[in-house]
């Protein structure tokens, strides 16, 4: 196979330079801001088998960049509020960072969970489940 002139691990670290990330405690503590909108980027199946962020929006990964573009036909309004602190996350943080250097270079301000989900839980944050998915023991 050739190699490839950049590796999915330096784009993540080349995002990573240039981006806002947050910690899981710090997140934790915005999680009642009105001001804050978590948004999780992970597949359904994901949210669905390991819950997600109570309070979260969910914008699956394929779609964010057409969903945050007002002059797209897919626009969700979630994304077109002023004065808002959007803090994206995926399960460790990599898609989270692509997607974060990705919104910057559009114009769209954002920051995202350095650690991601799987941080979150190990910090036992709050994790809601869909109503018709039985909560793990």
């Amino acid at each position: 196979m050739k190699k490839l002139k950049r590796s999915s691990a330096q784009m993540v670290a080349e995002a990573r330079a240039r981006i806002r990330e947050y910690d899981t405690p710090e997140v934790m503590a915005m999680l009642d801001d009105p001001d804050v909108v978590i948004v999780d980027i992970r597949d359904p199946r994901e949210r669905e088998r390991k819950g997600f962020i109570p309070g979260s929006v969910h914008a699956p990964r394929g779609m964010v960049e057409f969903w945050v573009d007002p002059e797209s036909p897919y626009f969700r309004e979630v994304f077109g509020q002023d004065n808002k602190t959007y803090v994206f996350h995926c399960a460790a943080g990599w898609r989270s960072a692509l997607t974060v250097a990705t919104l910057q270079d559009m114009g769209f301000e954002a920051a995202h969970l350095r650690d991601g989900f799987a941080d979150w839980e190990t910090h036992k944050g709050p994790i809601a489940f869909p109503e018709t998915h039985p909560k793990p023991d």
